[in-house]
């Protein structure tokens, strides 16, 4: 479980909890706002991010942490892959999609590293 006392100290979900508050606000905007699946789709991509970091981190065990944390990166992935499309259907600007984009792949690459460290600890 690492060295946290609860899911709030972990820097990834920290970052996934800014990152699925963007989100919200981003597809509260006007070229959003007609594509309802969509917005419900990202929304759900988004917080399933933060919300497996979380399930993952109360279960108690590394196994199954680690196995949420790969759901949560999973999900960040799909974030990703939808961002694309909102750029692509000129939902959100090119600076929008940068800066969502940048934020998203760090929290996969936050993941990863705590993936990593968990798998080997477990190992010893």
């Amino acid at each position: 479980m690492g060295k946290f006392n609860s899911f709030e100290e972990i820097n990834s979900w920290q970052k996934a909890r800014l990152f699925k508050k963007r989100i919200y606000l981003i597809t509260e905007n006007t070229n959003f706002k007609k594509d309802f699946d969509f917005i419900r789709q990202i929304r759900r991509a988004s917080i399933s991010i933060s919300s497996n970091i979380a399930e993952g981190f109360e279960r108690n065990t590394d196994k199954e942490f680690i196995y949420f944390l790969y759901v949560a990166k999973a999900s960040a992935g799909e974030v990703r892959s939808q961002l694309y499309l909102a750029f692509d259907l000129d939902y959100i600007t090119i600076e929008e999609f940068e800066k969502l984009l940048e934020s998203v792949t760090e929290i996969s690459k936050l993941l990863s590293g705590f993936i990593k460290y968990l798998e080997s600890s477990r190992k010893v």
